[in-house]
């Protein structure tokens, strides 16, 4: 979405658009469930995990990081990722909040 257009929408709904397209990605879902799945940092699994390439993985991860829904640390010569929690817990109150209960109304289509 063009920085002119997306004034047009609220803050809410500029912020969950960002969020969904941080996750928006298989690979970022699958690196996602894998990472809550272990509960623990996790380092070079993910690339056999995955299937992917080194470089692709680690796109996928660097956009994750900037979206701030995973933590990097540095450990040698590798980086440990892990869900940051705080961020974890903000995008799942705003995808309740956003996926309301719908009525089942059934005169619609």
């Amino acid at each position: 979405m063009g920085l002119t257009k997306s004034d047009l929408f609220t803050k809410q709904q500029n912020d969950i658009a960002n969020m969904a397209k941080a996750i928006a990605h298989p690979a970022r879902i699958a690196i996602l469930q894998y990472l809550v799945k272990k509960n623990a940092c996790v380092t070079g699994d993910l690339v056999e995990e995955l299937g992917l390439a080194q470089a692709t993985t680690s796109q996928h991860l660097k956009e994750l990081k900037n979206a701030g829904i995973i933590q990097g640390t540095v450990e040698g010569a590798s980086v440990c990722y892990c869900i940051d929690p705080k961020v974890w817990n903000r995008y799942k109150q705003v995808f309740n909040v956003f996926f309301v209960e719908v009525k089942n109304d059934s005169s619609c289509c």
